[in-house]
């Protein structure tokens, strides 16, 4: 049976309980049990090797013993295990000396819920768990990632508002461009589901990890801080697949929620990856823990905020950000100008529609930037579709590859058909409005205001022109003053024993002759200049 049909049927029989009601209940029951099936499969791999290993759930309430018999507790035995001595001591469970693995069980279990109403069917769905997979089969680990992230589409298909899945191209060219080294600290402040932190890992894993003394730097130095229960149980429940034993700096949390002068030089760090929230507002008073010029409500701005102050002198960051936050006003021009003028904003990669399809039809650009010096040019680089692309969608998705243009040009930058560079001399001039258009693409445009009420009043003077010429012509050729092939002495002579004709009524008639005229007998080439 394929991952994608498992899935469905453990779905299928949750939609016949009725205390489970929506896809979001459904993958949030489906992802507490498949964090016990995953830590009971790990602690298995702890105790072959550690045989002092000991585990921090008690022991009637590891998933071995209530869970792994298929002809187990069934029924109201099983409901009232779950609802009065799983969830109540899981929720409170306390640690056994300095092992952290209790803290992180708990974190876990804090906002979880048991939604489900029949123990019959959820000795069905345990069932299905437990004869799917084994984490400890080595042929299984890698499916493991593979169900993971069809639960995680599941969860955007649910409509979670404000929770977009990161296409993995995207994390993983923003992560390699970054380039994290061992030992840096490593965040994600807007965490999610834990994408841009599994990429981190892997990333360093294969690029320095050589012995066991890494590895346990590799795991200290991964840090994310997620807001709602879900995501963050989504999250730990990753990191452990991906190899963090001890998750504990993955914390369910809300880094706006801090006043930003109480980060301190210990708060600070070398590396930032996110896809912060965009397009929703912050609850009310969050904007009071930032500094008066840049308090707003809009996620994406006060994240962009605590990304600079967080960063240490020479620490590097990409970000996803909106469209909105490159051409807007107001306070998204002072955190703007803050941003080039604390850091070295060299690239932004604009991203072309429907990236983030079917979740947002938002355009989005992916910022790097550098603390510690001010920016004093900005490269930007226009993301193409593929040959005979015209949109992305579930069978035809962005693909690694893609990005392997802008990895070859990445280091050795030249202008090209998709590169194109702005002096910070430039940006300030245009109020820093960062929204700068290819000058290499015919279809070139502005959301600037002042640049369109400018085209707009050009547009304006050119008409007029154009209307002042037609009627000197009109009146020339009233006058007599023009030949019989004129134009408008042809109207004129069509309309000898017509009424008198208004000048409004004449160059209505001159323009659609100008177009019969122009279809019928000139070239393609002259079209344009005709007109």
């Amino acid at each position: 049976m394929s991952l994608s049909t498992t899935i469905k049927s453990i779905q299928d029989i949750m939609r016949k309980d009725v205390g489970v009601d929506g896809d979001a209940q459904r993958i949030g029951q489906l992802v507490w049990m498949f964090f016990l099936k995953i830590y009971d499969d790990k602690e298995a791999e702890y105790e072959l090797l550690d045989d002092a290993y000991r585990s921090p759930i008690p022991g009637h309430l590891r998933w071995r013993k209530w869970a792994a018999d298929p002809e187990g507790m069934t029924g109201e035995e099983l409901l009232d295990f779950v609802d009065k001595q799983l969830f109540p001591t899981l929720k409170n469970l306390q640690p056994k000396g300095d092992d952290k693995r209790a803290y992180v069980i708990r974190s876990v279990f804090e906002d979880a819920y048991n939604y489900m109403k029949s123990g019959h069917l959820m000795r069905q769905v345990i069932n299905k768990i437990v004869a799917g997979l084994d984490y400890n089969k080595a042929q299984d680990r890698h499916l493991f990632g593979d169900m993971y992230e069809q639960i995680l589409r599941d969860l955007q298909n649910a409509g979670n508002a404000g929770e977009y899945y990161t296409p993995r191209p995207v994390t993983r060219f923003m992560v390699e461009m970054v380039a994290p080294q061992l030992g840096e600290k490593i965040l994600d402040p807007a965490c999610g589901t834990g994408g841009f932190l599994t990429c981190a890992i892997e990333h360093v894993r294969k690029q320095h990890v050589k012995t066991v003394e890494d590895e346990q730097r590799l795991q200290a130095s991964i840090h994310g801080v997620e807001k709602k229960p879900l995501p963050h149980l989504l999250a730990t429940t990753n990191m452990i697949l991906h190899g963090l034993d001890v998750p504990t700096n993955v914390r369910h949390d809300n880094t706006l929620a801090r006043p930003l002068r109480d980060y301190g030089p210990r708060d600070r760090v070398d590396v930032i990856v996110t896809n912060p929230p965009f397009g929703g507002m912050e609850e009310d008073g969050i904007e009071s823990n930032f500094p008066a010029a840049f308090r707003t409500r809009e996620t994406a701005d006060l994240f962009l905020v605590l990304i600079m102050h967080l960063l240490k002198d020479g620490g590097r960051a990409a970000v996803v950000l909106p469209d909105g936050t490159l051409f807007g006003e107001g306070i998204k021009t002072r955190i703007k100008e803050q941003l080039l003028t604390t850091c070295n904003l060299h690239t932004v990669v604009r991203l072309p529609n429907g990236v983030f399809a079917p979740y947002t039809g938002i355009k989005t650009n992916l910022l790097f930037f550098t603390k510690g010096a001010p920016t004093e040019e900005v490269w930007f680089y226009e993301h193409p579709y593929p040959p005979g692309y015209k949109n992305y969608s579930k069978t035809r998705p962005m693909r690694i590859e893609e990005f392997d243009a802008e990895k070859a040009w990445w280091t050795a930058r030249e202008e090209n058909e998709h590169a194109w560079k702005v002096s910070a001399d430039y940006i300030r001039a245009r109020n820093y409005n960062l929204d700068i258009k290819n000058p290499h693409s015919p279809e070139a445009e502005s959301h600037n205001p002042d640049e369109l009420l400018a085209a707009y009043a050009e547009l304006q003077t050119r008409i007029q022109t154009t209307r002042d010429e037609l009627k000197a012509v009109l009146s020339a050729a009233l006058e007599g003053r023009t030949g019989p092939d004129d134009p408008v002495a042809r109207i004129l002579g069509r309309r000898k024993s017509a009424p008198p004709a208004s000048t409004e009524e004449i160059l209505s008639e001159l323009d659609s002759l100008r177009s019969e005229s122009d279809s019928a007998h000139r070239p393609e080439e002259h079209r344009q200049k005709w007109s």
